[in-house]
């Protein structure tokens, strides 16, 4: 899987995994990071997620990354404000009050060009990556973000009954990427409705990851 497969995904408007709506595991466990009101949350692999929506209404400064630049296009537009873009190295950064979001390859962000960050949104990144990738954006999401607090929402299921992503993650892997700098909490777990693909069974998890 190659940057070619998501830009192709979002040209064909081949999105089924963007929600109308802001994920409810979202709103019923958010407020267990416990940020201060203006708090930076970075939202790795945004996309134009309604999440980032209830972010900003509910006081948060966000910052994002995101591969695809027309994501980030109809992002702004859906938000009705026009960003201020400059080029950053390979990367562009789309600003505007409250939000910006980088565009290019999460890899070449760096924590000097994000700034510091009080907490991380993880809805959609870890589980889109293939396996081989996910060690290596544990690590790089973590020394970014220098071990901010985490809301991290995972698949577990069967990986042969369908094709990826999102990928199943299952609690010995989230262990495994990010037991040895974390406190890891499960906060929720429940049978996804309907599955993926109409594959069940499907558990959807929601994990806390606090700093030793």
């Amino acid at each position: 899987m190659d940057a070619d497969f998501w830009h192709r995904k979002w040209e064909a408007n081949d999105i089924a995994f963007h929600e109308s709506e802001a994920h409810p595991l979202l709103v019923r466990h958010f407020g267990s990071l416990g940020l201060r009101p203006g708090a930076r949350v970075f939202v790795p692999l945004c996309g134009k997620s309604r999440d980032l929506n209830w972010l900003l209404g509910h006081g948060y400064e966000l910052a994002g990354a995101e591969l695809s630049r027309l994501a980030v296009e109809q992002l702004f537009a859906e938000l009705g404000v026009t960003p201020e873009i400059t080029e950053i190295g390979p990367l562009e950064r789309f600003a505007a009050e409250g939000i910006t979001i980088f565009v290019g390859d999460i890899f070449d962000l760096t924590h000097e060009v994000l700034g510091p960050v009080d907490a991380v949104y993880d809805r959609a990144a870890l589980v889109a990556l293939p396996e081989p990738m996910r060690t290596r954006y544990a690590a790089h999401l973590a020394h970014l973000t220098r071990h901010a607090r985490q809301l991290l929402i995972t698949f577990d299921y069967d990986q042969s009954l369908t094709v990826g992503p999102p990928f199943a993650v299952d609690e010995h892997e989230v262990r495994r990427h990010y037991g040895a700098a974390y406190h890891v909490a499960l906060l929720e777990k429940h049978p996804l409705k309907g599955g993926l693909r109409g594959k069940e069974p499907v558990a959807e998890e929601v994990w806390k990851l606090e700093r030793r």
